[in-house]
C-alpha cells in the first residue's frame, strides 16, 4: 500500500515537473517578443531591455528555466525597477503590470476558486449520487423516469445561460446577493456570499451525476456478490445501501476528481458572472495584461491541482477497490 503511494507521488512530481518545463518554454521561449509586447507600440529600446533582464529574458534558455525551477524550490533573487528584491520560495516571479509577487496575487484569488470549487462539488456529488441510486433502486419508476427526464432537460441547457439567469432574477431578493468575504473573517458571510455560484454550479452539475451514479448503480445491483447477498436474506436496504453503493462509487469518484479540477481551472464563467475575484478573472485580467509571470502562475497551479486531484483518486481507489493495489 506504501509503496503503490509512493510510486504515485513520484510520477505526479515528475508530472508537475515537466508541466513547468513546458508551460516556461510556450510562454517565454517562444519565437515572440514577450517584452516589446508588455511595453507597447512606443517602448523604447532601454524600456525593452529593463523589461527583459526583469524577467531573465536576456539569459540563455537552460539558464532561464534552471533560475525559475530553482526559485520554485528555494527563491531567488530578482532586479526589479532598478532595485533587487528576494522572492521567497516559492517564487513565480513580479507581476509587471503591478509588480506584486505572483503568490501574492494567487493567493488571494485561490481561496475565492477553492470556496466556489469545493462548495458547488460536495452539492453535486451529494445530490447526484443519492438521486442516481434512489433512481436504479426504482428503476422503471415514475421517480426514475423523472430523475433521469430532468437530468437531460438541465444538461441540455448551457451552463453560462443557467449562471445569467440566476445572476439577473434569483440574487435579488431570493438568494444573497454574491460577493466574496474570507472564511476567517465572518464564516456566515462567506457562505451566503457565495450560495449563488454553489446552488448553480451543485445543481447543473449534480444533472449528470444523476445519471453517472444510476448507470454505475443497475450494473453494480447486477453483480453476482449483490444476488449472493439478497440470496442470504439481507435486507434490500442493507444490499442497496451498503454493498450496491460502494461499488458502484469507483466510476463515480474518477469522474468526480477530474470534473473538481476541470472546475478549478474552468470557473472563469462563475466567477464572472457573479463578480467573484477567482483564479478565472485574475487569468482573464492578466491575458489581457499579457502578464506573463501571473499567466504562467495560473497554469502552474492549474496543473499541481489536476495532478493532485488524480493522485488523490487514485489513493482513494485502494480504499474503495483493493484490486487496485495489485497494479
Amino acid at each position: 500500500m506504501l509503496f503503490y503511494i509512493l510510486r504515485r507521488v513520484v510520477s505526479a512530481i515528475s508530472v508537475v515537473f515537466v508541466t513547468i518545463v513546458a508551460s516556461y518554454a510556450l510562454f517565454l521561449l517562444a519565437p515572440t517578443d514577450p517584452a516589446g509586447t508588455i511595453c507597447g507600440p512606443k517602448c523604447t529600446p532601454d524600456r525593452v531591455q529593463e523589461i527583459e533582464k526583469n524577467l531573465n529574458l536576456d539569459e540563455p534558455p537552460l539558464e532561464q528555466i534552471g533560475s525559475y525551477l530553482k526559485g520554485i524550490v528555494v527563491g531567488r533573487d530578482l532586479e526589479l525597477g532598478g532595485t533587487t528584491r528576494h522572492c521567497s520560495a516559492p517564487c513565480l516571479g513580479y507581476s509587471f503590470p503591478t509588480g506584486q509577487p505572483v503568490t501574492k496575487i494567487i493567493s488571494q484569488a485561490l481561496p475565492v476558486t477553492l470556496s466556489i470549487v469545493l462548495g458547488g462539488a460536495i452539492i453535486y456529488s451529494v445530490v447526484g449520487l443519492m438521486t442516481g441510486t434512489l433512481a436504479a433502486r426504482y428503476r422503471s419508476s415514475t421517480l426514475d423516469r423523472i430523475a433521469v427526464g430532468t437530468s437531460l432537460v438541465v444538461n441540455s441547457v448551457p451552463y453560462f445561460v443557467v449562471a445569467l439567469l440566476v445572476a439577473l432574477y434569483l440574487t435579488r431578493g431570493f438568494l444573497p446577493r454574491p460577493e466574496w468575504h474570507p472564511l476567517t473573517q465572518n464564516p456566515l458571510l462567506w457562505a451566503t456570499g457565495l450560495l449563488a455560484a454553489w446552488l448553480t454550479l451543485g445543481l447543473t452539475n449534480a444533472a449528470s451525476y444523476t445519471r453517472y451514479s444510476r448507470a454505475s448503480m443497475i450494473e453494480s445491483l447486477g453483480q453476482d456478490f449483490v444476488r449472493t447477498a439478497r440470496s442470504k436474506g439481507i435486507s434490500e436496504r442493507r444490499v442497496v445501501y451498503r454493498h450496491g453503493v460502494r461499488a458502484a462509487l469507483t466510476p463515480v469518484v474518477t469522474i468526480l476528481g477530474l470534473d473538481i479540477a476541470y472546475q478549478f481551472v474552468n470557473t472563469l464563467f462563475t466567477e464572472s458572472i457573479f463578480g467573484l475575484p477567482g483564479l478565472g478573472v485574475m487569468t482573464l485580467r492578466a491575458f489581457a495584461q499579457y502578464d506573463l509571470p501571473v499567466l504562467l502562475g495560473s497554469v502552474i497551479i492549474g496543473a499541481v491541482v489536476l495532478v493532485c486531484m488524480n493522485l488523490i483518486v487514485d489513493i482513494v481507489y485502494t480504499f474503495l477497490d483493493p484490486r487496485v493495489r495489485l497494479g
